[in-house]
């Protein structure tokens, strides 16, 4: 299949297929539930790492 796209979960062409990606954070901005998002990210990678 010489020139197919990957597609994601819903069909979509030409998006990433990353697993990560960089972005932005501000604690300025962030509310209570950016916190704890990043909280419980922080607490996954350190299990992850075990």
């Amino acid at each position: 299949m010489a020139g197919s796209k990957h597609r994601n979960q819903n069909g979509n062409k030409d998006l990433p297929l990353g697993k990560s990606e960089d972005v932005e954070f501000s604690r300025d901005l962030a509310d209570r539930d950016d916190l704890e998002a990043m909280q419980r990210a922080e607490e996954a990678d350190r299990r992850a790492e075990r």
